[in-house]
């Protein structure tokens, strides 16, 4: 069984039991959070939503919240003598799908 859940404006394709990282979601850690769920299919049986899948939920738990790796954005004009570096680090909450389900 999985599902595709909605989280941080972003569409991701989960099942239960397993780690995700999500963009950053405001709950403490160890606290449960429910995700909107816009598709489910379980052996072969399909339920898809408008938008959302009604009486169906996903279940997950928050284990931490962290920085991804630092990735580097630089951008220049050859000739003109600009140049401009920038650093991001993005950051995310890394939950557990505890279930799928009713």
């Amino acid at each position: 069984m999985y599902a595709i859940v909605e989280a941080g404006g972003k569409q991701h394709k989960v099942e239960a039991g397993k780690f995700y990282k999500f963009e950053k979601i405001e709950a403490e850690v160890g606290a449960t959070v429910e995700l909107p769920v816009l598709f489910v299919s379980d052996e072969g049986k399909v339920q898809t939503g408008a938008p959302y899948v009604k009486n169906v939920k996903c279940v997950a738990e928050v284990l931490e919240h962290g920085k991804e790796d630092k990735i580097v954005v630089f951008k220049y004009k050859p000739k003109k003598n600009e140049r401009k570096k920038q650093g991001h680090r993005q950051p995310y909450t890394k939950l557990k799908i505890v279930s799928i389900g009713k």
